[in-house]
Protein backbone atom coordinates (compact mmCIF):
# COMPACT_ATOMS: atom_id res chain seq x y z
CA UNK A 1 0.00 0.00 0.00
CA UNK A 2 1.52 3.45 -0.71
CA UNK A 3 2.45 6.01 1.82
CA UNK A 4 -0.06 8.05 0.21
CA UNK A 5 -3.70 6.01 0.65
CA UNK A 6 -2.14 5.41 4.20
CA UNK A 7 -3.90 7.64 6.22
CA UNK A 8 -7.08 7.37 4.27
CA UNK A 9 -6.70 3.62 4.96
CA UNK A 10 -5.63 3.53 8.47
CA UNK A 11 -8.10 6.27 10.04
CA UNK A 12 -11.42 4.36 9.22
CA UNK A 13 -9.79 1.03 10.26
CA UNK A 14 -8.75 2.45 13.53
CA UNK A 15 -12.24 3.73 14.04
CA UNK A 16 -14.19 0.37 12.91
CA UNK A 17 -11.67 -1.77 15.36
CA UNK A 18 -13.27 0.81 18.19
CA UNK A 19 -16.54 0.32 17.47
CA UNK A 20 -16.27 -3.16 17.41
CA UNK A 21 -14.24 -3.58 20.44
CA UNK A 22 -17.03 -0.98 21.92
CA UNK A 23 -20.00 -3.45 20.82
CA UNK A 24 -18.68 -7.01 21.99
CA UNK A 25 -17.12 -4.94 25.08
CA UNK A 26 -21.27 -3.70 26.11
CA UNK A 27 -22.72 -7.13 24.94
CA UNK A 28 -20.08 -9.48 26.81
CA UNK A 29 -20.72 -7.29 29.93
CA UNK A 30 -24.16 -6.91 29.63
CA UNK A 31 -24.10 -3.26 29.85
CA UNK A 32 -27.11 -1.48 30.41
CA UNK A 33 -28.64 1.13 27.57
CA UNK A 34 -28.32 3.96 30.43
CA UNK A 35 -24.53 3.41 31.16
CA UNK A 36 -23.02 2.70 27.91
CA UNK A 37 -25.41 2.16 24.73
CA UNK A 38 -24.52 0.09 21.57
CA UNK A 39 -23.12 1.81 18.62
CA UNK A 40 -25.59 0.48 17.01
CA UNK A 41 -28.40 1.99 19.24
CA UNK A 42 -25.70 5.40 19.00
CA UNK A 43 -26.10 5.66 15.53
CA UNK A 44 -29.74 5.36 15.32
CA UNK A 45 -29.92 8.52 18.01
CA UNK A 46 -27.48 10.49 15.82
CA UNK A 47 -29.54 10.11 13.15
CA UNK A 48 -32.52 11.31 14.67
CA UNK A 49 -30.49 14.25 16.33
CA UNK A 50 -29.55 15.19 13.16
CA UNK A 51 -32.81 14.87 11.41
CA UNK A 52 -33.95 17.78 14.45
CA UNK A 53 -33.90 21.17 13.02
CA UNK A 54 -33.59 22.63 16.47
CA UNK A 55 -30.27 20.62 16.59
CA UNK A 56 -28.69 23.05 13.59
CA UNK A 57 -29.69 25.95 15.41
CA UNK A 58 -28.02 25.08 18.42
CA UNK A 59 -25.11 24.21 16.59
CA UNK A 60 -24.59 27.39 14.76
CA UNK A 61 -25.18 29.04 17.96
CA UNK A 62 -22.03 27.24 19.44
CA UNK A 63 -20.40 27.40 15.90
CA UNK A 64 -20.93 31.38 16.36
CA UNK A 65 -19.63 31.23 19.93
CA UNK A 66 -16.59 29.58 19.08
CA UNK A 67 -15.64 31.62 16.05
CA UNK A 68 -16.32 34.64 17.68
CA UNK A 69 -14.19 33.87 20.55
CA UNK A 70 -11.60 32.31 18.28
CA UNK A 71 -11.14 36.00 16.55
CA UNK A 72 -11.25 37.77 19.07
CA UNK A 73 -8.17 35.78 20.99
CA UNK A 74 -6.32 35.96 17.89
CA UNK A 75 -6.22 39.52 17.22
CA UNK A 76 -5.50 39.87 21.17
CA UNK A 77 -2.78 37.60 20.97
CA UNK A 78 -0.90 38.96 17.73
CA UNK A 79 -1.20 42.33 19.68
CA UNK A 80 0.25 41.05 23.09
CA UNK A 81 2.61 38.27 21.57
CA UNK A 82 4.08 41.26 19.32
CA UNK A 83 4.65 43.62 22.19
CA UNK A 84 5.97 41.06 24.75
CA UNK A 85 8.14 40.00 22.12
CA UNK A 86 9.73 43.14 21.28
CA UNK A 87 9.75 44.27 24.37
CA UNK A 88 11.69 42.10 26.84
CA UNK A 89 11.21 44.10 30.30
CA UNK A 90 7.69 44.22 29.71
CA UNK A 91 7.31 40.40 29.61
CA UNK A 92 9.20 40.13 32.05
CA UNK A 93 7.07 42.19 33.94
CA UNK A 94 3.92 40.94 32.76
CA UNK A 95 4.38 37.18 32.68
CA UNK A 96 3.51 36.49 36.44
CA UNK A 97 -0.17 38.05 35.44
CA UNK A 98 -0.24 36.23 32.50
CA UNK A 99 0.55 32.87 34.15
CA UNK A 100 -1.76 33.22 36.91
CA UNK A 101 -5.13 34.11 34.62
CA UNK A 102 -4.22 30.71 33.07
CA UNK A 103 -4.08 28.71 36.40
CA UNK A 104 -6.92 30.14 37.57
CA UNK A 105 -9.93 27.34 36.31
CA UNK A 106 -11.72 28.60 34.15
CA UNK A 107 -14.77 26.54 35.14
CA UNK A 108 -15.06 29.13 38.36
CA UNK A 109 -15.18 31.70 36.42
CA UNK A 110 -18.47 30.75 34.11
CA UNK A 111 -20.66 31.62 37.65
CA UNK A 112 -19.17 35.21 37.19
CA UNK A 113 -19.64 35.94 33.14
CA UNK A 114 -23.24 34.73 34.01
CA UNK A 115 -23.91 37.43 36.65
CA UNK A 116 -21.88 40.12 34.31
CA UNK A 117 -23.01 39.08 31.14
CA UNK A 118 -25.83 37.11 31.20
CA UNK A 119 -27.03 33.34 29.63
CA UNK A 120 -26.29 35.08 26.23
CA UNK A 121 -23.87 34.29 23.67
CA UNK A 122 -21.15 37.06 25.02
CA UNK A 123 -20.22 35.00 28.38
CA UNK A 124 -19.49 32.19 25.77
CA UNK A 125 -17.56 34.23 23.60
CA UNK A 126 -15.31 35.76 26.18
CA UNK A 127 -14.84 31.73 28.16
CA UNK A 128 -13.98 30.94 24.32
CA UNK A 129 -11.29 33.65 23.86
CA UNK A 130 -9.63 33.65 26.98
CA UNK A 131 -8.96 29.98 26.49
CA UNK A 132 -8.02 30.69 22.95
CA UNK A 133 -5.72 33.72 24.02
CA UNK A 134 -2.79 32.16 25.48
CA UNK A 135 -1.28 29.67 23.36
CA UNK A 136 -1.57 32.10 20.34
CA UNK A 137 0.09 35.09 22.40
CA UNK A 138 2.79 32.60 23.35
CA UNK A 139 3.67 31.18 20.19
CA UNK A 140 3.32 34.83 18.45
CA UNK A 141 5.80 36.18 20.94
CA UNK A 142 8.10 33.01 20.02
CA UNK A 143 7.79 34.16 16.47
CA UNK A 144 8.55 37.72 16.98
CA UNK A 145 12.03 36.07 19.00
CA UNK A 146 12.73 33.92 16.01
CA UNK A 147 14.37 36.72 14.27
CA UNK A 148 17.93 37.01 15.07
CA UNK A 149 19.87 40.08 14.77
CA UNK A 150 22.04 39.09 12.11
CA UNK A 151 19.33 38.31 9.90
CA UNK A 152 18.17 41.88 10.10
CA UNK A 153 21.55 43.18 9.50
CA UNK A 154 21.61 41.27 6.44
CA UNK A 155 18.48 43.06 5.14
CA UNK A 156 19.89 46.30 5.88
CA UNK A 157 23.26 45.47 4.30
CA UNK A 158 20.69 44.85 0.84
CA UNK A 159 19.51 48.40 1.82
CA UNK A 160 15.92 46.79 2.27
CA UNK A 161 13.51 49.57 4.16
CA UNK A 162 11.67 48.54 6.61
CA UNK A 163 8.39 47.41 4.82
CA UNK A 164 10.81 45.64 3.06
CA UNK A 165 12.36 43.59 6.39
CA UNK A 166 8.84 43.35 8.05
CA UNK A 167 7.40 41.94 4.98
CA UNK A 168 9.96 39.35 3.63
CA UNK A 169 11.48 38.87 7.22
CA UNK A 170 9.76 39.38 10.06
CA UNK A 171 5.92 38.38 9.06
CA UNK A 172 7.55 35.21 6.66
CA UNK A 173 9.18 34.36 10.37
CA UNK A 174 6.28 34.71 12.46
CA UNK A 175 3.24 33.43 10.62
CA UNK A 176 4.26 29.96 11.19
CA UNK A 177 4.24 30.66 14.83
CA UNK A 178 0.79 32.67 14.38
CA UNK A 179 -0.43 28.95 12.53
CA UNK A 180 1.02 26.94 15.38
CA UNK A 181 -0.99 29.06 18.07
CA UNK A 182 -4.53 29.28 16.19
CA UNK A 183 -4.15 25.47 15.63
CA UNK A 184 -4.48 24.88 19.18
CA UNK A 185 -6.58 27.95 19.90
CA UNK A 186 -9.40 27.09 17.81
CA UNK A 187 -9.82 23.45 20.12
CA UNK A 188 -9.08 25.70 23.24
CA UNK A 189 -12.11 27.76 21.81
CA UNK A 190 -14.33 24.89 21.52
CA UNK A 191 -13.58 23.58 24.93
CA UNK A 192 -14.07 27.10 26.32
CA UNK A 193 -17.73 27.52 24.31
CA UNK A 194 -18.81 24.14 25.56
CA UNK A 195 -17.62 24.60 29.17
CA UNK A 196 -19.81 27.86 29.33
CA UNK A 197 -22.87 26.57 27.43
CA UNK A 198 -22.68 23.22 29.92
CA UNK A 199 -22.60 25.22 33.26
CA UNK A 200 -24.49 28.68 32.38
CA UNK A 201 -26.43 28.18 29.31
CA UNK A 202 -30.20 27.50 27.21
CA UNK A 203 -28.65 27.12 23.92
CA UNK A 204 -25.84 25.13 21.65
CA UNK A 205 -24.73 22.21 22.00
CA UNK A 206 -23.25 22.17 25.12
CA UNK A 207 -26.37 22.73 26.78
CA UNK A 208 -27.66 19.84 25.03
CA UNK A 209 -25.39 17.60 26.57
CA UNK A 210 -26.84 18.86 29.96
CA UNK A 211 -30.25 18.16 28.63
CA UNK A 212 -29.96 14.17 27.45
CA UNK A 213 -27.52 14.33 30.70
CA UNK A 214 -31.14 14.99 32.59
CA UNK A 215 -33.18 12.98 30.65
CA UNK A 216 -30.75 10.35 31.10
CA UNK A 217 -31.06 9.38 27.69
CA UNK A 218 -27.23 8.03 26.65
CA UNK A 219 -27.83 7.57 22.79
CA UNK A 220 -28.59 11.16 22.76
CA UNK A 221 -25.44 12.13 25.09
CA UNK A 222 -23.27 10.04 22.95
CA UNK A 223 -24.56 11.63 19.71
CA UNK A 224 -24.15 15.32 21.08
CA UNK A 225 -20.51 14.13 21.86
CA UNK A 226 -20.39 13.26 18.26
CA UNK A 227 -21.81 16.13 16.70
CA UNK A 228 -19.42 18.32 19.14
CA UNK A 229 -16.35 16.14 18.15
CA UNK A 230 -17.32 16.89 14.25
CA UNK A 231 -17.73 20.13 14.55
CA UNK A 232 -14.03 20.56 16.46
CA UNK A 233 -12.51 18.61 13.91
CA UNK A 234 -14.24 20.78 11.03
CA UNK A 235 -13.14 23.83 12.40
CA UNK A 236 -9.55 22.65 12.95
CA UNK A 237 -8.99 21.61 9.79
CA UNK A 238 -10.35 25.07 8.53
CA UNK A 239 -7.27 26.94 10.25
CA UNK A 240 -5.12 23.98 9.25
CA UNK A 241 -6.11 24.35 5.41
CA UNK A 242 -6.06 27.93 5.74
CA UNK A 243 -2.20 27.26 6.61
CA UNK A 244 -1.31 25.68 3.62
CA UNK A 245 -2.39 28.78 1.59
CA UNK A 246 -1.03 31.39 3.61
CA UNK A 247 2.21 29.48 4.19
CA UNK A 248 2.77 27.41 1.47
CA UNK A 249 6.50 27.58 1.60
CA UNK A 250 6.73 26.48 4.94
CA UNK A 251 8.33 23.25 6.24
CA UNK A 252 5.13 22.16 8.54
CA UNK A 253 3.37 22.37 5.18
CA UNK A 254 5.68 20.36 3.42
CA UNK A 255 6.07 17.92 5.93
CA UNK A 256 2.22 17.32 5.56
CA UNK A 257 2.61 16.73 1.99
CA UNK A 258 5.57 14.45 2.05
CA UNK A 259 3.25 12.33 4.79
CA UNK A 260 0.20 12.01 2.06
CA UNK A 261 2.75 11.07 -1.31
Amino acid sequence: MSRKLLPWVSTPLILVAFVFLWDVFVRVNDISELVLPRPVTVYHSLVEVIRTPETWNHAWITATETIGGFLIALVCGVAVGVVLGKVPWMERGLRPLIVASQVVPKVALVPLFVIWFGFGMTSKVIMSAMLAFFPIMLNVQLGVRSVEAGQRDVMRSLNASRWQTFQHLELKSTLPYVFAGMEVGIVFAIIGTIVGEYLGGSEGLGYLVVRTLNDLDAPALFAVIILLSALGLLLYFVVNGLKRFVIPWHESVYSQLDVNR
